[in-house]
């Protein structure tokens, strides 16, 4: 006698990053022989899903989506669930209602070794995440099964430009195409115009604050002084706002700035760098220079727009970050680093315990060999090459993450069992 054919799986799409990825990602699902259903909660979700007989509008009340997500589980036999961030208010309850309904959950977030790769997970991420509770020993017991030395990231990836792109592109429709979705509330607190309007500045402006961030990095490294960073975050990302002891970045200047001013030698200097996507709703350079001036450091704090990184990282004393995920270049290049929120790198073997002040005055350096076994793992498990807005970072993505999706075991599961799917080297894809 013939086995049955077993059941397919079946995908219901959640919220995911702006832009044409979860889109894709559903194409190559239903190639592989799974069935697929997105819900909508606003017009911005429904434009960039084109299968419209498998698109599912919410047009409730986030009180009443816990039920109707559970419904929608039973009537569609839906055997997993994908989303992009683990924090905002509907897909906290469809987790919630999921493990429950015992349902695989995969979570997607930007890379934790961003740009090059992005971050794929079971369950939960950041503060939610597995690597939450993994010991850098269980890490480097689990490497003892692969050989493969940790890729190096590729000289560009270009995504930036096409993130911005999609943000605003997805807040017009928001905001002019949305009739349909009277009940829907954004996850952030900033209005859908208001963000909109900012995605559009910051679109027409890249050039301006190109020109005046690599001024301001001139002045730095031109200075002949020796200085430490302090790395932003956007105030509104749910890696600052949920895991995190501050509520706003001038708490965390604050806070920095004070215990700089008590424990960094006279000559030192600080640079404050702000996030790539920093969107200008919240005056910085104005808080930093009102700060630095409280504390008798004017002419010792400076202030970067976004931008790379490795420029002004290369020849810092430390750097001190609430979670960003900025962090792990700093460990990569073995400088001392000092986190205040949850982050799945707070690790004692490489992130400092000191208080503030003897920081700033004598930063311990990071174990560098701890940080490489603890890299490489993440490469070989959670961090797939690629991006989700560049058509050459889906298409490196792709290669890889359907398989992961449809791996019986997670990531973190599959390097320890040796079910792990073969990885190459990086190589880049434009």
């Amino acid at each position: 006698m013939r086995s049955a054919r077993p059941e397919p799986r079946v995908f219901l799409f959640l919220q995911g990053p702006h832009g044409p990825f979860f889109g894709s990602l559903g194409r190559m699902l239903r190639a592989a022989g799974c069935v697929t259903w997105r819900v909508g909660f606003n017009a911005g979700d429904a434009v960039f899903w084109r299968e419209k007989a498998s698109y599912l509008p919410y047009r409730g009340r986030i009180e009443d989506w816990s039920d109707q997500f559970a419904q929608i589980v039973a009537e569609r036999g839906v055997t997993d669930i994908l989303l992009y961030g683990d924090t905002r208010p509907v897909h906290q309850a469809a987790i919630e209602r999921a493990r429950a309904l015992g349902l695989r959950v995969h979570v997607f977030e930007e890379g934790y070794m961003r740009p090059y790769w992005v971050t794929y997970e079971r369950g939960g991420s950041n503060g939610h995440s597995r690597l939450m509770d993994m010991s850098v020993a269980e890490m480097q017991e689990a490497l003892d099964r692969s050989d493969l030395e940790a890729p190096l990231p590729p000289a560009h990836w270009g995504d930036m430009r096409q993130h911005v792109f999609y943000g605003a592109l997805y807040h017009w429709f928001v905001m002019f195409a949305n009739r349909g979705y009277r009940h829907f509330r954004p996850h952030r607190t900033l209005p859908v115009a208001r963000e909109f309007q900012l995605y559009l500045k910051r679109l027409l402006l890249m050039p301006v604050h190109t020109i005046d961030r690599r001024i301001a990095t001139w002045r730095i490294r031109s200075g002949g002084f020796p200085y430490h960073l302090a790395l932003l975050q956007l105030e509104q990302d749910s890696a600052f706002q949920a895991h995190s002891p501050f509520s706003t970045m001038t708490e965390f200047l604050a806070e920095i700035i004070e215990g700089f001013a008590a424990g960094a030698p006279g000559h030192h200097h600080l640079v404050i760098k702000a996030h790539p996507l920093e969107s200008g709703q919240v005056p910085l350079r104005r808080e930093v220079a009102r700060l630095a001036a409280a504390h008798g450091l004017t002419g010792r704090v400076h202030y970067v727009r976004g931008g790379k990184l490795a420029e002004l990282l290369n020849e810092a004393r430390s750097a001190v970050t609430v979670n960003s995920t900025a962090g792990q270049q700093v460990l990569w290049r073995g400088i001392p680093l000092k986190v205040f929120g949850r982050a799945v790198y707070d690790k004692p073997e490489f992130v400092s315990e000191q208080p503030l002040v003897e920081f700033f005055a004598a930063a311990a350096r990071p174990d560098a060999r701890a940080y490489k076994d603890y890299r490489r793992f993440l490469l070989e498990t959670s961090q797939v090459p690629g991006g989700f807005y560049s058509s050459g970072g889906r298409r490196q993505l792709l290669r890889l993450v359907v398989d992961m999706i449809l791996s019986p075991d997670d990531p973190y599961d599959a390097l320890k069992s040796g079910t792990a799917a073969p990885r190459q080297q990086l190589r880049l894809v434009q």
